[in-house]
């Protein structure tokens, strides 16, 4: 009895330790899925762009150049500051001054004159400049802030349009691997399936080992998406600001938001939206400045305003150094000054300045041939992406209704195989046909959506009433 009751405790002591070790293993697994869960980064469309502009290191480089251009527009007026000087010297001439040599041997320089050799100069000197020019000056650097504006504007809106694309394009990746792992799933399921009725005597061997051999052959090319998709999540980390090697889940789905859209409508409005041509015609702005600066700098004269104050002691009383004989040495030798001056040289037709003026008009002629230039590819981008948008839209139709076929038709080849009536190689056929019509109708999607970005970047404009 008493080899009962301790078999009987030790058995219970057994099931309590080993439900003790599940129970751990239990909360490890769960703390670890937890933690797994929490280290994946998920990401709707706008969520990746938001966190992109917040985190893209392209983004912060063009925001320090704004902030460089942003200051220097703010103190361009500093060019309207007067010069300011102060200084103080002393020096000792090799000489006693002719002034102060009959004082030599006197009691007011009883030695050998060493210290009348001296003297102690001070000045204050204030100078203002203006010419006509620094008013042109003072615009351009404002022109150079606005069009680093527009710059900045277009950084924002390009990042925007990159990680929508790549947003999107994983998004058909992923939709490829997963009908390509739903492929490999169902020549998995025809490969058990043939064993069995080899097994059960229904099939030949050769009909068991064809389904062998195509499972096998798919899974590297399942393996092989897989790795590149891994790879190009990874260049969407680099391209929104998260670090490499971070797991990212992305949400969402592929479907266009659909508009109807007349080129000459979109010209007339949003032709002048473009941000190239706005920071173009910044551009021209900065050149026709300064071609007006050069020339009030070549024809037009500079005001100098000049004072100073100079107070001077020739030489020193004794050791105290305290001025003259005659009670005070300190002397001042400042002024008040006002000078017209002209550059004649300038005004000369192979001048430097007049050099420049040339160069600058003929930067203007490139400037507004480009523009011209810019209209026309304009218009011929925007044509592009409505033809590209109908031919979509189009497209995106029929590839509906070619899914409903193919399906159809893939599920009545599934019923005739399992009953024997048809070819495992009609099974494929038809599998594929499936497979192509399902990516090619997301691959269309994507093709839509770009368009319709390329078009909204293009004009710089919102023709979408919202994001999917």
């Amino acid at each position: 009895m008493n080899i009962i009751k301790k078999t009987f405790l030790l058995f219970s002591a057994l099931l309590l330790v080993v439900n003790a070790l599940s129970f751990s293993q239990d909360n490890t697994e769960s703390g670890e899925q937890g933690k797994k869960d929490e280290e994946i980064l998920k990401f709707t469309l706008m969520e990746a762009v938001d966190y992109a502009l917040d985190h893209s290191k392209t983004l912060k480089v063009a925001d320090i150049d704004l902030e460089m251009k942003k200051r220097a527009s703010q103190n361009g007026w500093n060019c309207l500051l007067p010069s300011v000087n102060v200084s103080a010297t002393m020096s000792r001439s090799n000489e006693v001054s002719a002034s102060l040599k009959p004082y030599l041997g006197t009691q007011a320089y009883p030695n050998d004159g060493d210290a009348a050799k001296w003297t102690r100069l001070a000045s204050l000197g204030f100078e203002w400049q203006f010419t006509a020019a620094y008013i042109q000056k003072i615009r351009a650097a404002k022109a150079a802030y606005e069009d680093g504006q527009i710059s900045f504007q277009d950084s924002i809106n390009q990042i925007e349009v990159n990680v929508k694309k790549a947003f999107y394009g994983l998004l058909l990746q992923k939709k490829s691997l997963d009908l390509s792992r739903t492929t490999l799933e169902n020549s998995r399921q025809r490969m058990v399936q043939a064993q069995t009725n080899f097994k059960n005597g229904l099939v030949p061997e050769l009909a068991m080992l064809q389904t062998q051999v195509a499972y096998q052959n798919m899974r590297p090319t399942v393996a092989q998406s897989e790795r590149v998709y891994k790879q190009n999540l990874d260049g969407f980390a680099i391209l929104i600001g998260v670090p490499v090697g971070t797991e990212i889940e992305l949400v969402g789905n592929i479907e266009p938001y659909y508009v109807d859209l007349d080129y000459d409508n979109l010209i007339s409005k949003y032709g002048d939206n473009s941000l190239a041509i706005k920071s173009l015609d910044k551009k021209i702005e900065q050149v026709k400045l300064g071609i007006s600066a050069t020339g009030l700098g070549t024809w037009s004269p500079a005001l100098v305003i000049g004072w100073t104050k100079q107070p001077m002691s020739l030489g020193a009383q004794n050791d105290s150094w305290s001025g003259f004989p005659s009670g005070d040495n300190w002397s001042d030798n400042g002024s008040l000054n006002l000078t017209v001056a002209w550059n004649l040289t300038n005004m000369l037709p192979w001048s430097a300045n007049r050099q420049s003026e040339k160069d600058l008009r003929a930067q203007l002629a490139q400037l507004e041939i480009n523009r011209e230039l810019l209209l026309e590819n304009q218009k011929r981008s925007v044509r592009s992406c409505v033809d590209t948008l109908i031919q979509c839209r189009e497209q995106i139709t029929a590839m509906n209704r070619n899914i409903s076929l193919a399906q159809r038709s893939y599920d009545m080849t599934v019923r005739a195989y399992r009953n024997g009536t048809t070819e495992l190689l009609e099974v494929r056929d038809a599998e594929n046909s499936l497979t192509q019509a399902k990516i090619g109708l997301e691959s269309e999607k994507l093709n839509y959506i770009s368009a319709l970005m390329d078009l909204e970047s293009t004009l710089n404009t919102k023709l979408t009433g919202g994001e999917k």
